[in-house]
């Protein structure tokens, strides 16, 4: 392992902690395990950092290692327990700065999405949270970007009927604004 690669990766980890536990939280929608997938993932990270190809993006590099810790997790749970996705609620990191209005509509949006499917929420996360385009995520999660497509228009229909009101969330089809 070259001592630069190590140093590199060891150096750039910290720039990409918070992007990783959200990923994590997406994932697995437990924060604890949220934590452990980002620990496992840095702790591989630099295990590996001589797999990481200088000029590419690192982040990229880090949410591969961290998706496939995930999918070796479900496997291995699967076997040992026969169950699947933890089942655990979303929870929402509130920032004292925002209005209690746009915490509370934050809250609806995540528990919401909290609800998608497992690859649902996984393209929601990678398009709108982690910048991918629409190519990138459809190649880092191995589908057609015509899947990527579908599953965020699908997406946006089902959190289209929420909106922003001084009364709070209101469903479109209950008199909303259909625009």
């Amino acid at each position: 392992m070259s001592r630069s690669d190590h140093d590199a990766v060891k150096a750039g980890l910290a720039l990409h902690l918070e992007a990783l536990w959200r990923y994590g939280l997406v994932l697995s929608r437990n924060r604890d395990t949220a934590e452990d997938l980002v620990q496992a993932t840095c702790l591989r990270a630099l295990e590996r950092s001589h797999q990481f190809l200088p000029g590419t993006r690192l982040d990229r590099w880090l949410f591969a290692i961290e998706r496939s810790i995930w999918i070796n997790e479900l496997r291995a749970r699967r076997v040992r327990q026969g169950a699947g996705v933890v089942d655990a609620e979303i929870a929402l990191v509130v920032d004292g700065g925002h209005e209690i209005e746009t915490n509370i509509l934050a809250s609806q949006v995540l528990r919401e999405i909290g609800k998608l499917a497992e690859a649902q929420r996984e393209t929601v996360l990678l398009v709108y949270a982690e910048g991918f385009s629409y190519r990138e995520a459809a190649d880092f999660l191995g589908v057609p970007i015509g899947t990527i497509m579908s599953r965020l228009a699908a997406v946006r229909e089902k959190l289209g009927g929420m909106s922003e009101t001084p009364q709070g969330r209101v469903d479109r089809k209950q008199g909303g604004d259909d625009g």
